[in-house]
Order: C-alpha cells, then structure tokens, then sequence
C-alpha cells in the first residue's frame, strides 16, 4: 500500500529532491506529493524506484510531466502554462537548493552559479503561490560571502531569499536545527526556512517552538531516546568483523565484495526503525564494500590508533600520517556522526580500518534499509560535479527523519492558523 492512500495533510512539490530524503519524510507524516524536480538522472532513478514505482509512493504525478530528471529552468520554459493552473492547487513547497556554493568547508564565493537555483525556487513560488513553504540548506546559507572582487557582502544570502518572499506575500521564519535532536544519529545542524503566506496567518506562530514541542512526542512514537543516538547504535548490525563476506561484482578474486547481511536477534531501538516491518532475513542494498590496498588499510590503522574519536585529524597529524587531506575523522562510536559529506573518505569506521558502506551512510541519515539506493556507487575526477552516485546521493539528502517532523510542523501550522 503507497503511503497516498491515507487522509492527507495537503499537496506539495518538492523542488532539488535528490534521491528522495525529504519527499520520504513528507510521506510519512501525511502530506501527498504532486511532483519533484531533480537534474541528475542517477538520483531521480533512486527517487522513482522508491517514492514513484515502489512502497513509498505517495505521488499524484500530473500526466503533462514527464517521470524523469528535469530543472526547474526546464519547467518555467516547457510548462509554465500548466504551473499557472497549480496555483491555489498546492499547499506546500519544499526544497533545498543545492549548497555547495554556501558550504562552509568550500570557497563560498556569492557568483556561484549553483546559488543562482534559490532565484529558480523563487520563480516557482511566485507561480503556484503555496500556503506554506520549507527550504533547507547548510549553515552557510546564513553567513556572508565574497563577490569576484574578493569583497566580503554585507547580507547573507538567506536575506535576500527571505526578503524576496516577503515580497511575494510570505513571513518568513528562519532558524537552524539539528537533526540529532530528532532521533538522526548524526549531528547535522542545518539552516530551515519556513514561510506562511500572510492569508493564511490568524493568529501568532513561532514554528521553531512548535518544532521544539514536537521533539519529544515524535520520539516518544518512534520509541527513540530522547538522547541523541550514536553511530555504534545505528550501524552496529553492519559490523563486518562479525559478518559473513561475499562476492558482490567484478572478478573472483579482485573485485568487489558485499557483507551478507544477518539480522542479530536484538536490534537497537533505532535499528527497529530502520527496519520496521521488514523480515528479519531481508537484506538491504548498497552493502559493497570499498577496496581499499593494503597500504591505505594501514594508513587508516595509524589514523584510528592517534585520532580522538569523533574530531578531524590536527595539522601535525596530517604531516605525521602524511596526508594533505582537509577533514579526516574517525567516529566515535558512543556519539552520533559528524555531519555527512559526499566524500566517503571524510570519515572513517569507529573500530574497522575503513570507509563506511554506501548502506551505513544511509543509516546514520535515517532512511529506512528498503529503501534501495540506484547508479554508481562513486565518480570521480571532472565527472564529480556532474554526476550524483549513490555517496553523493546520501550525503546530499535531508534525513527523511527530519523531513517528517518537519511534514509535522506544517500540519500543525496548517492547524493553528485555520
């Protein structure tokens, strides 16, 4: 049974989906979706296998748009007609531009082409007019920038989005939130916009303490703790040392390998999460396991054996490990993750000489083990930034956890403001 065939909260987009993170937590506390918008054809492929074509579906996809990889450009120019008919048909715009051009650990220059998407996200909302808006983006979004010229701005970017929007009739609330606090074993503090169109404002609203209201109960269901959730909880069931190793793809004796997965008779509450309702002898995908050399297995061994658990490598350790890698952390298994990146080598396994598996990535972003991830497992050189395989499209995603609390917030804002 799709998760559209319950009452709904209401009807939403979700614009930069991605692989799907946040349209799987929209589902799950009730909203329907009507379409989503994605460029990249590998993590569209990882969205219509789950949320189009399998058990997570809750779309009502319009028969004008095609089910494919598109851009909101490519929207506004074939389908403007049809997007002018949705407006007073949609309550709910999500979305988060893509942020490498406002993420801290990057240039963050103000000219980068990539932060031109939230002018895009704006033309959307001007057009259908939604009662409710969610954009979600990295903290840099809020924090200044420099031009070409090298000149710092006066404003952060988010100023300016959010001033545009109250141009077209929203308020606009802003603050940031950390998804550790909703039961996500990782500490992903991220920037959150939410705007209500000024009709639909009866009374006094502060999302960000109704979102503090609903920690408790929304953990409370999920049968969480109301601590944050470590890394040895999440992803201890995935340990390869315990495990059986097989044959995944490639030659017999060099390609890859896969941990054949066995559910241990107890799992953690969160482990109980991730795969409530599934048999016990499921096996979720994306289990292949990187093949590292045996040099770079020591050099790992070196890096666990000087590391602190859960901070990034010193300077005078890079030179001692001899690596000019900019952030190395070794998990510290009794805390949630550092924050995901697209990079699979940013963190290292709390007690294994490794990477983590494309699957414990998933886990530590809360989506659930049969949600099945699709393409390439990694790219790399010139085709990084033109292709979404499936790290880049875990590290991309909004943990579908927060994405439901925050389908949460606006059914409860849709409430108290009728």
């Amino acid at each position: 049974m799709g998760l559209g065939e319950r009452k709904t909260k209401g009807i939403y987009i979700d614009l930069f989906s991605g692989c799907g993170g946040l349209s799987l937590g929209l589902g799950h506390s009730g909203w329907t979706g009507l379409f989503a918008v994605e460029k990249d054809h590998m993590a569209f492929e990882t969205f219509k296998h789950n949320l189009i074509d399998g058990k997570y579906n809750h779309f009502r996809w319009p028969d004008w748009l095609p089910k494919k990889e598109t851009t909101i450009q490519e929207l506004l120019t074939n389908y403007q007609s049809q997007l002018v008919e949705l407006n007073g048909h949609v309550d709910l715009i999500a979305g988060g531009p893509p942020c490498q051009g406002f993420s801290m650990a990057g240039r963050r220059k103000m000219d980068d082409p990539r932060n031109k998407l939230s002018e895009e996200y704006i033309k959307m909302v001007q057009l259908i007019s939604p009662r409710y808006l969610v954009l979600e983006n990295v903290k840099g979004f809020n924090s200044t920038f420099k031009d070409s010229t090298g000149n710092r701005s006066k404003i952060p970017y988010s100023e300016i989005v959010k001033a545009r929007l109250e141009e077209l009739g929203y308020k606009i609330f802003t603050g940031f939130v950390n998804s550790a606090c909703f039961g996500v074993p990782q500490n992903r503090t991220r920037f959150i916009m939410v705007g209500v169109r000024k009709d639909q404002l009866h009374s006094e609203l502060d999302p960000f303490s109704i979102l503090e209201e609903l920690r408790e109960p929304f953990l409370k269901e999920k049968q969480l703790p109301s601590k944050p959730v470590s890394v040895r909880a999440a992803i201890s069931d995935l340990e390869q040392s315990s495990s059986e190793i097989i044959y995944h793809s490639g030659s017999e004796n060099n390609g890859f390998k896969q941990l054949n997965y066995t559910s241990p008779k107890r799992l953690t509450p969160y482990q109980k999460v991730m795969r409530k309702g599934l048999q016990s002898k499921f096996k979720p995908n994306s289990l292949r396991i990187a093949r590292h050399k045996p040099e770079t297995v020591e050099k790992f061994k070196k890096i666990q054996s000087i590391c602190a658990p859960g901070k990034g490598l010193t300077d005078e350790q890079k030179q001692l490990i001899g690596t000019r890698k900019q952030v190395i952390t070794v998990l510290d298994p009794s805390q949630p993750s550092r924050t995901l990146t697209t990079l699979p080598d940013d963190l290292l396994h709390y007690s294994e000489p490794r990477i983590l598996t494309v699957r414990e990535n998933a886990r530590i972003q809360s989506f659930p083990d049969d949600f099945e991830f699709k393409g390439k497992y990694t790219t790399g050189g010139s085709r990084r930034t033109q292709e979404c395989p499936r790290y880049t499209q875990v590290g991309n995603a909004v943990p579908p956890l927060m994405g439901e609390v925050l389908g949460r917030l606006i059914g409860l804002l849709n409430e108290r403001s009728s």
